[in-house]
């Protein structure tokens, strides 16, 4: 019932964002802002995507070896893909994390070290997008002159900033009850498991290039869906305010991000003195982009191995 009722409201939540936010959107001059170059541009922007998903497995091996469920890349590929498909498909935007980890743990890692390698491989992304958006600060406040926004940024990043160095530290604490009770047993493996990965030589370097590449290639991806319609952005513009809206709809409030991120996009080109209409524009058509290749895991999660066991659909996945 609790979750019939959380998934409920995050219906509502996109549904009545989406409602606001599409009342910016005039459709018919977006339609006709297509032409063939922007078929090109949406096909780069999902050959992006794709990459993005392969390096998210890269990094996702190094942590799962350090957290005792090593993948192999076709596997772990497997897994992400269908994860993207279950990001669109379940009740937030983290959704498909669920799925990888019950996929994980059925092929024959444990729970545990499967929990362990999905919530450490967030946590990694988490951090390396705060970093992202601090080191681009003194550029951000340079186009978000409105004092709103700029205090929205601040207290948004360091916000994420503070938690996932606050989990960092943990692990460094040796206190014998941080190891043994319920509450902290768990977080503290992980945070032992995050110090080892990020600080250790051999995953250190690898881990943080791939982390902060993942983040680049969402600019990326909302910079080719730019292109697409011609809007009047640039692309330094788009790289400051791409990362905070992200971060924002990390939050699971909503429906794979819709309607969360169209109304933070919106608002964040209205702080630069951008048109809000295209913030929302741009919006739609990443989260179209992120849709098609969703679609494309769906069709990886059809045909799996998984899918056709017997008694195979995930908790909170409805059997097909």
């Amino acid at each position: 019932m609790r979750r019939i009722v959380l998934s409920s409201l995050k219906i509502l939540v996109s549904a009545a964002l989406l409602y606001l936010t599409l009342r910016k959107v005039d459709f018919h001059e977006l339609a006709s802002r297509f032409n063939v170059a922007s078929l090109g541009w949406i096909g780069l922007a999902i050959a992006a995507t794709f990459l993005q998903i392969f390096l998210g497995v890269l990094r996702w091996r190094e942590v799962s070896a350090e957290c005792g469920a090593p993948l192999g890349l076709t596997q772990a590929t497997r897994y992400n893909l269908i994860g993207a498909f279950f990001n669109q498909t379940l009740p937030s935007s983290i959704g498909g994390d669920a799925v990888r980890l019950w996929l994980v743990a059925r092929a024959g890692a444990g729970w545990r070290a499967a929990t362990y390698s999905i919530f450490v491989d967030r946590a990694i992304g988490l951090i390396a997008l705060a970093i992202v958006i601090v080191a681009s600060l003194p550029w951000s406040y340079r186009l978000i002159s409105d004092p709103g926004g700029r205090t929205a940024l601040l207290f948004v990043d360091f916000a994420a900033l503070a938690g996932g160095l606050g989990f960092l530290a943990l692990g460094r604490l040796q206190w014998p009850w941080l190891k043994h009770w319920w509450a902290t047993h768990h977080i503290h493996a992980c945070s032992v498991i995050a110090n080892r990965v990020i600080f250790g030589r051999q995953h250190g370097p690898k881990v943080a290039s791939l982390s902060i590449l993942v983040h680049v290639l969402t600019v990326v991806i909302a910079w080719c869906v730019v292109r697409s319609i011609a809007a009047p952005v640039l692309f330094g513009q788009i790289f400051q305010l791409v990362p905070p809206v992200m971060l924002i709809t990390m939050m699971p409030i909503s429906i794979a991000g819709w309607g969360v991120r169209e109304a933070t996009m919106g608002l964040a080109f209205g702080y630069a003195g951008l048109l809000a209409n295209e913030g929302v524009n741009v919006s739609l058509l990443f989260g179209a982009v992120y849709f098609i290749v969703g679609a494309f895991g769906g069709l990886v999660w059809i045909f799996s191995a998984e899918k056709a066991a017997k008694g195979s659909a995930p908790i909170g996945v409805p059997k097909a």
